[in-house]
């Protein structure tokens, strides 16, 4: 299956998002959604598994969870906004990962796109960076992967000016 994986829009959406995340069988946001319009768009494409960030109020907070655990395409995925980085993880979620184990962890927040296998619990950890507008990034990032049988192949960053 076919994933495009974004976070920190922070209520931004474009056409540039848009055109990036056609195709895909599923589209994931990790979080700062900003608005409900952002998901209502990228429903119009794929559906979408989402979970709120810190940024994030009622209405969204009433639609996606805080963290969202599920298997697709054989992998089990643990996705939330704020988990922090290897090997300094949020409060909490260090312990839980090593219980848990999920093939692929994901989180946003951050705003610094990062992929990274982490022996410690077995898993590949990633984070989209911002697809968003908001923030001190310089430039706009997402990833797009395959996922088949548990494993994750032709991964690929897309890069693109922050500006409009």
């Amino acid at each position: 299956m076919n994933i495009a994986l974004l976070s920190d829009t922070h209520g931004h959406m474009d056409e540039r998002i848009l055109q990036h995340v056609e195709g895909c069988e599923e589209i994931w946001h990790a979080g700062d959604i900003g608005t409900l319009q952002v998901t209502d768009a990228l429903k119009s494409v794929a559906p979408v598994r989402a979970v709120f960030g810190n940024i994030d109020g009622q209405s969204i907070r009433a639609e996606w969870p805080e963290h969202a655990k599920f298997t697709a395409g054989g992998a089990r995925v643990w996705m939330t906004h704020i988990g922090g980085r290897p090997p300094k993880y949020a409060k909490g979620i260090l312990s839980q990962l090593s219980l848990v184990r999920p093939d692929l962890f994901i989180c946003g927040h951050s705003h610094i796109l990062l992929v990274k296998a982490v022996p410690n619990w077995g898993g590949l950890h990633l984070n989209p960076g911002a697809a968003g507008i908001s923030g001190f990034h310089k430039v706009r990032t997402m990833l797009k992967f395959t996922l088949s049988k548990g494993h994750i192949s032709d991964m690929r960053v897309i890069e693109w000016e922050r500006k409009l």
